[in-house]
């Protein structure tokens, strides 16, 4: 019966010399009219390691091909240009790993077995790998921080005792690379905890008025300053390039009751100041009616001495007249006197050899004269 099988394989028997067993990969079961066999898993996965072997400098499987050496039934053995192509690939590799290109906004830091080593320039920089490992950094990019915003961080307490919810913006750059990445464990965090320290140490000396108002572009100067020395202080290589102070408002709890207080002092003021007016205006008013009477009475006064000189003087001009001819002169102080006395007296002279002997006319309307002199005047 085993004759009539040819064993399990369809081999017709004792075939090949081979007894029942099936013929080995490397065998001739390639005669007939039986296709090929595919060849098994295992197979594959030992031709692998074998060639493994190989190029790690061992020997193939003995047990495979008869004493063919490295060329067994496992497969060919790695050559001298497939190491050399592993090798080229190894450098090409490794090359591309070391070099690295640095542009004109960055700046890098090289590393060896992770301390300072060295800064990259611009253009094309060399660190061999892994021995020495690079990081870049984009230096003149405008890093941007926000503090407030709505969080508890803004809430800062004034000169005055009164609470301020601020916003503000924090912008930097990297002005020493190495200070940067060797003095600083953490930037950011650094850079935000300095610059909420030093707002809050310019609003604790200020009051809440000018910082709601008028003096925000002064503490965003004082600020940008203030982070700056601290920063400098800490070597830690950051440029603060401005700082944009956004909003100041009281808390949202008490903002509608502080502007009411906002509104009444604003109408106070306005009232105070028209108050300042209007007194500027009647005490300007006073003093010039006060200068004008002073100017009247010192017009006046200068008038009467003028006077009391001149009747003094014209008395005394008289009386060295009258001294000189006392007749004469007492006759002409007697005209003189008459005629300021009849100056001003309604007065008609009469001729006495007019009107016969009494010298007067029986009627003669002497008031129509009188009056009809004066208007001739």
């Amino acid at each position: 019966m085993a004759s009539d099988n040819g064993g399990p394989w369809g081999g017709g028997g004792n075939r090949g010399g081979s007894g029942g067993r099936p013929p080995s990969n490397g065998g001739g079961n390639r005669g007939g009219n039986e296709p090929p066999q595919m060849p098994e898993i295992d197979e594959l996965v030992k031709k692998g390691q074998e060639q493994l072997r190989v190029l790690m400098g061992g020997r193939g499987d003995s047990r495979k091909g008869g004493g063919q050496g490295g060329q067994g039934a496992g497969g060919p053995g790695i050559g001298r240009g497939s190491i050399l192509l592993v090798a080229l690939v190894a450098v090409a590799v490794w090359v591309f790993a070391s070099f690295y290109r640095v542009d004109t906004s960055e700046q890098s830091v090289e590393l060896l077995f992770g301390e300072r080593y060295g800064v990259g320039q611009e253009g094309l920089n060399f660190a061999p790998w892994p021995v020495v490992t690079k990081e870049i950094y984009p230096v003149t990019r405008e890093n941007v921080i926000n503090i407030g915003d709505g969080t508890s961080e803004g809430l800062m307490l004034t000169g005055d005792e009164n609470i301020v919810d601020i916003d503000f913006q924090v912008v930097w750059n990297i002005s020493d690379i190495e200070a940067f990445v060797f003095n600083l464990a953490a930037p950011e965090n650094t850079i935000q905890a300095v610059s909420e320290s030093a707002m809050r140490e310019i609003i604790a000396r200020s009051r809440l008025a000018p910082v709601l108002t008028s003096d925000r572009g002064v503490i965003a100067q004082d600020l940008e300053e203030l982070i700056q020395s601290t920063l400098d202080g800490y070597e830690s290589g950051v440029n603060i390039v401005r700082v944009n102070f956004d909003r100041a408002d009281p808390p949202a709890e008490v903002i509608d009751s502080f502007r009411e207080v906002q509104a009444a002092e604003q109408t106070r003021d306005t009232l105070q100041k028209q108050a300042d007016a209007y007194a500027n205006r009647v005490v300007a008013a006073a003093r010039g009616e006060a200068a004008q009477q002073l100017e009247q009475a010192e017009g006046y006064r200068a008038q009467v001495v003028n006077n009391a000189e001149g009747e003094a003087a014209r008395f005394i001009s008289v009386y060295e007249e009258y001294a000189k001819a006392q007749d004469v002169t007492r006759k002409r102080l007697y005209l003189e006197t008459l005629e300021k006395v009849l100056s001003n007296v309604d007065k008609i002279i009469l001729d006495e050899t007019v009107g016969g002997d009494g010298g007067v006319v029986p009627y003669l309307p002497l008031n129509e004269l009188n009056k009809r002199s004066e208007e001739t005047k």
